[in-house]
């Protein structure tokens, strides 16, 4: 029979598995995980575990969850600063407010309904605060942070008919693990643009998605020390869908872009 080379890697695909099934035992039973891991430089995929137990109806294991479009939450909010970094909008430092707003019609609010008031970009990013990440798209534009996204390769699923918005920071779009582990991936290294692929892949689309500079200062907000570890630690920043439907963790450093996905 014909075989085809991937880009995974044995052993760590093995210990993926390994650690799917552990984690399943711990979840609803009706829960399902996806999880990505993926090598910065090249975003060739290097394990990759779908939905749970193959045989299992209840936790989606014959379908491939990388591929799924579903609610990013507050995942896609690095790329909303990164953005406004780069443009020159706010860096790191810069005060934002944390304060009830509207924007016409739409007023969010942050996960926990309460309000911080006056603080950096880099905090705010760190908290996930939502109104500094809506205030920062507004004046990037929802249409032109889409459009960039698509010059990355990357598509936002919106409803039919629907049109870029203010909601696309708080997860008003859809978005498939693979894609989402992509963007992290540019961020774990240049900026580059790249889809993560199974196969080798020389052709791959590699332009300019954000610039060195503004990748580099949102790794350094989201970098945080691993607990009772010598190691520098990882960047790593969380999503979670309405109603709870989709969690997502997202880590990168200079090697590697790990994306976790876990819903109904």
């Amino acid at each position: 029979p014909a075989q085809i080379a991937t880009t995974l890697d044995l052993p760590l695909q093995f210990a993926l598995e390994r650690l799917a099934t552990e984690q399943l035992r711990r979840l609803p039973e009706r829960a399902s995980l996806a999880l990505l891991v993926v090598d910065t430089r090249s975003r060739e995929i290097r394990a990759a575990v779908s939905g749970g137990e193959a045989d299992s109806e209840a936790r989606a294991g014959a379908l491939d969850l990388t591929r799924a479009v579903r609610s990013p939450g507050s995942a896609m909010k690095p790329f909303i600063y990164a953005m406004a970094f780069e443009d020159g909008i706010a860096g790191p430092e810069t005060r934002v407010e944390d304060l009830p707003r509207h924007f016409g019609s739409y007023a969010p609010e942050d996960f926990d309904r309460g309000f911080a008031g006056g603080v950096t970009a880099g905090e705010a990013l760190r908290r996930s605060l939502n109104l500094p990440a809506v205030g920062l798209l507004d004046q990037i534009g929802p249409a032109q942070f889409a459009a960039r996204l698509r010059l990355a390769g990357v598509a936002l699923h919106l409803p039919p008919g629907a049109e870029p918005s203010l909601p696309l920071a708080l997860g008003g779009a859809g978005i498939t693990l693979r894609d989402l582990t992509g963007l992290y991936a540019a961020l774990g290294t240049d900026g580059l643009a790249g889809g993560p692929h199974l196969l080798a892949d020389p052709m791959s689309r590699r332009g300019v998605f954000l610039q060195p500079r503004a990748v580099e200062a949102i790794a350094a907000v989201l970098t945080q020390p691993l607990p009772d570890s010598p190691l520098p630690g990882i960047a790593w920043k969380t999503g979670t869908s309405w109603g709870g439907r989709d969690s997502w963790a997202l880590g990168f450093d200079r090697a590697h872009a790990v994306g976790v996905w876990v819903g109904r």
